[in-house]
């Protein structure tokens, strides 16, 4: 026979112990750690043999690579508000350059807040006032996130609290122009560096790539203290990081195009605790993917207004298809521009609104060594047809290439003779998809504001244009073509 005594004694152990095993979350803690303006061919995991990136090619070997991982644009801002919200830009309301999503856009951040999470950001933001609610800290300002954005993410990570599963938004500031010394500046010899057929094959473009790689080195580095740390609060196994890029490099032909040099990125994915390691995905994702995704991995239901779709599927089995078609879109980046793309994993198709225009890239591009170095060869009459791209204007209106074939996308197809059914598809394709999620092509886009000879700000009354996206644009729940 139990005393009452002893029979209290034992209630209150029952519910001590319960409830210490109900306050416990074991839900996954996720990092989201993004590169500022580095293309899918600069990490070594991807292929490139000179980049010193040993941090993210040990990863590579320890999670998922995937080879088909696509950004909705090739532009800081609209990037990154585009991930956010898991939207296409023209439907964030942010779709240009240094514009900020209105009130009625909801973010991931706000509903892992909600769920119970601890939610954080250390470095580079750029968009806009509206995401910052969905976070209990940000850190963003000079000089405590340091030159390469990357210096406060180990402290917020020891500033966490300790009894709640986190999400982490790192941003670095590298490799964004311009170059400043860091301790990984002269890693990389000029005369080592593999120029793409694309750039000028000279010794300022060789030096201003090898200083770009410096800062990848480290962007890299600063992904291993994040781990050590990890490791030394116990977090490691039961946190799944997320490694990926906003846009392409910096350089002319990549950053805002809608080729692959632009719009691809690398993604590695790494959970020690529930993840294959070592694996290849060939799946097509897109980075409004990412949101539900999140979303997913702390148990909540995506709700309709994010057009992405959860592939956590493809994470537990990455042998599995995921997507069709990828979508993307070129709005003004310091010049005017309204482009849409549409590509599968073989072919790739651009419809280009304003062909009018020379597609040179952005001003901190244009006013680049590497872009000098093709200045001069053009005023030589030394240009290679690749080369020459970045000054044709009148452009072409379509463009259609067989990515197999043509890994850099330098043989337009569009207007070959002959069977060009592929490209018809995808025509059809695109024209759905712009019209389930309510794109638009105003008259009246933001103009240039910088010079495409040399990147130079021009003397005219800065004036934004009217905003691409149609009347519904903000509120629809199409997702288009999948």
């Amino acid at each position: 026979m139990i005393k009452a005594g002893s029979f209290l004694f034992l209630v209150l152990a029952f519910f001590v112990s319960n409830t210490f095993i109900w306050a416990q979350d074991n839900r996954p803690n996720i990092i989201m750690i993004i590169a500022d303006d580095i293309g899918y061919e600069d990490l070594g995991s991807y292929g490139n043999e000179i980049a010193s990136t040993p941090v993210t090619d040990r990863i590579a070997l320890e999670g998922i690579r995937f080879t088909n991982f696509y950004l909705t644009t090739s532009s800081c801002s609209p990037s990154r508000s585009s991930i956010i919200s898991g939207r296409y830009p023209h439907n964030t309301g942010a779709a240009e350059l240094h514009t900020a999503m209105p009130e009625n856009i909801l973010t991931f951040p706000e509903l892992l807040k909600e769920a119970g999470y601890f939610t954080a950001q250390s470095g580079k933001w750029h968009m806009g006032p509206v995401p910052r609610k969905g976070f209990d800290l940000i850190y963003d300002k000079n000089p405590q996130i340091g030159h390469g954005g990357e210096d406060y993410w180990v402290p917020l990570l020891k500033e966490r609290p300790r009894d709640k599963p986190f999400f982490l938004w790192l941003a670095a500031l590298d490799a964004h122009r311009p170059w400043a010394e860091n301790d990984f500046t002269g890693a990389h010899d000029p005369d080592k560096v593999v120029v793409p057929p694309y750039l000028a094959n000279g010794s300022a473009t060789r030096k201003d790539l090898a200083n770009y790689y410096d800062e990848i080195s480290r962007f890299d580095y600063f992904i291993g203290k994040v781990e050590e740390e990890l490791e030394k609060q116990g977090q490691l196994e039961n946190t799944i990081i997320f490694i990926l890029s906003d846009n392409g490099r910096p350089f002319p032909r990549s950053k805002t195009r809608l080729i692959d040099s632009g719009i691809k990125s690398p993604l590695l994915v790494k959970w020690p605790k529930s993840l294959q390691a070592g694996v290849v995905a060939d799946a097509m994702v897109s980075s409004i993917d990412l949101a539900p995704t999140f979303l997913q991995l702390a148990g909540i239901t995506a709700p309709d207004n994010f057009q992405g779709r959860s592939f956590l599927s493809v994470l537990k089995q990455p042998e599995l298809p995921f997507r069709n078609y990828v979508f993307a879109e070129h709005n003004w980046h310091d010049h005017e521009a309204h482009e849409r793309m549409v590509r599968t994993k073989d072919f790739l198709y651009i419809k280009n609104n304003r062909s009018q225009y020379a597609n040179p890239g952005p001003a901190d591009s244009n006013s680049s060594d590497s872009y000098a170095d093709l200045r001069n060869l053009r005023d030589q009459g030394k240009l290679n047809p690749a080369q020459a791209d970045v000054f044709i204007s009148p452009r072409p209106f379509e463009e259609f290439y067989i990515v197999a074939d043509d890994e850099y996308q330098l043989l337009n197809k569009a207007t070959m003779v002959g069977n060009n059914s592929e490209m018809l598809q995808l025509r059809k394709v695109l024209e759905r998809w712009s019209k389930e999620t309510e794109d638009s092509v105003p008259e009246n886009l933001t103009q240039d504001w910088y010079n495409k000879e040399n990147g130079k700000s021009l003397d005219i009354q800065r004036l934004r244009g009217e905003m691409p996206g149609g009347e519904k644009a903000l509120e629809t729940t199409e997702k288009g073509p999948f």
